[in-house]
């Protein structure tokens, strides 16, 4: 009796087991289109099918968590009896959380859906507007471009105003320059003989620069005249 207990507790723990993960694969479907952005205005036919299959394998889990309910009630050994009464427990937990998970998808498809019937029908009743003010709708279309027009003016004024603030910067930035360079000739002219040593440097220079010129001038016309 014991044995035969046994095998019918671990068969159906393990269809259990099994229900539970198609459970959480059709709750991902079922997420989907929650989730997704053009939620149709009237059920569709997946969704019927998903949602119809969901309720189908959490009334399945309700009855065999009944049938193990019934066969813990018939077992003689309490060792065994205290480990069955924990999965059992987990199994009505998990079946409660996705009772509450059905619950809210299927709130949130609600949700959506009536948010794009009332944008649908907010659509619609403007186009019977302007369908019969046409006058009422070119005054409108008048006003959206001037509206864009608008926008793109001040587009090209903030590109402007940075223009003139990066302008701003660059005069700043000569002015700190030109300071510094006065300052530096300032300080050169209170050094004594700095002047002095400064102008020897730029004549060995320029001298530097008329040698290399006059030889580089003396080769072309070798090479002129040897051609």
């Amino acid at each position: 009796m014991s044995s035969s207990t046994g095998t019918g507790w671990a068969q159906l723990r393990q269809q259990a087991r099994s229900l539970e993960t198609q459970t959480e694969t059709l709750f991902h479907t079922y997420s989907q289109i929650a989730s997704s952005s053009n939620v149709s205005a009237k059920p569709s036919e997946d969704e019927k099918k998903t949602e119809a299959q969901l309720e189908d394998i959490l009334e399945k889990r309700e009855i065999l968590i009944s049938q193990l309910s019934r066969l813990l009630d018939s077992e003689a050994t309490l060792t065994s009896s205290a480990l069955k009464q924990n999965n059992l427990s987990r199994h009505r937990e998990i079946l409660l959380d996705h009772r509450r998970e059905l619950g809210r998808i299927r709130s949130n498809i609600s949700e959506a859906r009536s948010r794009a019937n009332l944008l649908s029908n907010v659509r619609s009743d403007i186009d019977a507007y302007r369908s019969s003010n046409p006058s009422e709708a070119e005054a409108e279309y008048m006003l959206d471009e001037r509206r864009r027009i608008d926008s793109s003016h001040n587009v090209a004024d903030g590109v402007l105003s940075q223009a003139y603030a990066i302008n701003e910067s660059f005069g700043l930035q000569r002015e700190t320059l030109t300071s510094i360079n006065r300052r530096i000739t300032g300080a050169a002219a209170q050094v004594p003989g700095l002047n002095n040593l400064i102008g020897r440097i730029s004549a060995k220079k320029r001298r530097d620069g008329i040698i290399l010129g006059s030889f580089i001038a003396f080769c072309f016309l070798v090479v002129f005249f040897f051609r």
